[in-house]
């Protein structure tokens, strides 16, 4: 137990080698920033998620070859897209929490069983689980699923411009490179089922305890659950919380300063390439980024005060990482007992 508590600490404080983050951050600062700032110049910084979220296209792919890269990436853009279009559908119809709750958790199954098949890079559905939970509660009519669609599908082309001409820059080779998909097997319906309850039960306590933000433990459950085995879910879910919680600290003073829009993207952007930097690395310190960023984002788009998204997002991460290490830890029992008998 003693070993097995090691190996767990020593994950959530390692920090693995550079392998070309440099770029892929470049890449995530113009991807990100140049929508963020179309958006500013015409006064729609209320579009900011829509634009955001599809930019999130750019981050896919990040050590694959020019061809499959690019491929990749308007892949995860049509779905994350798709999954904000859903969201909007359920903010449209007025649905409860609940029912917001059910909906991400089946775009979080049937995206994860997606990704397998297709290696995706990052893996799972995290992303798509925050855009999908992030519409559903934003204040939002019919004629937002046209907003959604313009804003998210031009930020997406915008990536793949952005990655074609890092591509075409460094004279990368187009060839198409042999890429064997994995079948879908026992550990791929494992894996969906995993993450289809941890973001359920998730979303389902967040709504129930909190209320508001419900997806941010949806979100949080979705990365405990996420790793190959269960020592690497209990090492991400730490990594999770820990980076959370210091990341809280830092959007706390900085939304205590009541930047201008302006500086608020600009800010959003730098903590944008700081994570792209350790993601890979490690991904509590990414963390330590991508939570003021998402703080950030998501006050230049909600009229929710700084201190009701600072406790939401500290109390619905604790739900979240909670919800998923208990069902990573079933799971993994539940794996055991099968290949036992």
């Amino acid at each position: 137990m003693a070993e097995s508590r090691g190996r767990v600490w020593t994950g959530v404080i390692r920090v693995g080698p550079r392998q070309g983050d440099h770029r892929v951050a470049v890449r995530a600062v113009l991807s990100v920033g140049m929508p963020l700032l179309v958006l500013l110049l015409i006064g729609r910084l209320d579009l900011s998620v829509y634009a955001s979220f599809g930019a999130f296209a750019a981050l896919y792919g990040r050590t694959d070859q020019p061809r499959p890269r690019v491929i990749m990436q308007a892949t995860a853009g049509a779905i994350l897209v798709s999954s904000m279009l859903i969201g909007t559908v359920v903010s449209a119809l007025s649905s409860p929490a609940v029912v917001g709750v059910v909906v991400v958790a089946a775009i979080a199954a049937t995206v994860t069983l997606f990704a397998y098949r297709s290696q995706w890079h990052p893996p799972g559905a995290l992303f798509a689980v925050f855009a999908g939970g992030a519409t559903a509660s934003l204040p939002a009519g019919w004629p937002s699923l046209l907003l959604v669609l313009f804003v998210g599908g031009a930020s997406v082309a915008w990536s793949l411009i952005v990655t074609v001409a890092f591509v075409l820059a460094r004279r990368g080779s187009w060839a198409r490179p042999t890429r064997p998909r994995p079948s879908i097997g026992p550990v791929a319906w494992e894996m969906t089922a995993t993450v289809g309850v941890a973001a359920l039960l998730a979303g389902l306590a967040g709504a129930l305890l909190v209320g508001t933000h419900w997806y941010w433990a949806m979100v949080g459950a979705v990365a405990a659950v996420g790793g190959a085995h269960v020592t690497a879910r209990l090492i991400r879910g730490a990594q999770r919380l820990l980076g959370t919680l210091l990341g809280v600290l830092i959007a706390a003073g900085l939304l205590a300063l009541h930047l201008p829009p302006w500086l608020t993207i600009l800010v959003a952007v730098a903590f944008q390439a700081l994570s792209e930097l350790f993601v890979g690395r490690n991904y509590g310190i990414a963390m330590v980024f991508i939570t003021p960023l998402a703080l950030l984002m998501i006050s230049l788009a909600s009229p929710a005060t700084p201190e009701m998204l600072l406790r939401d997002r500290v109390i619905e991460t604790i739900i979240g990482v909670a919800v998923g290490t208990v069902v990573a830890i079933v799971s993994a029992a539940l794996r055991r007992c099968t290949a036992g008998g």
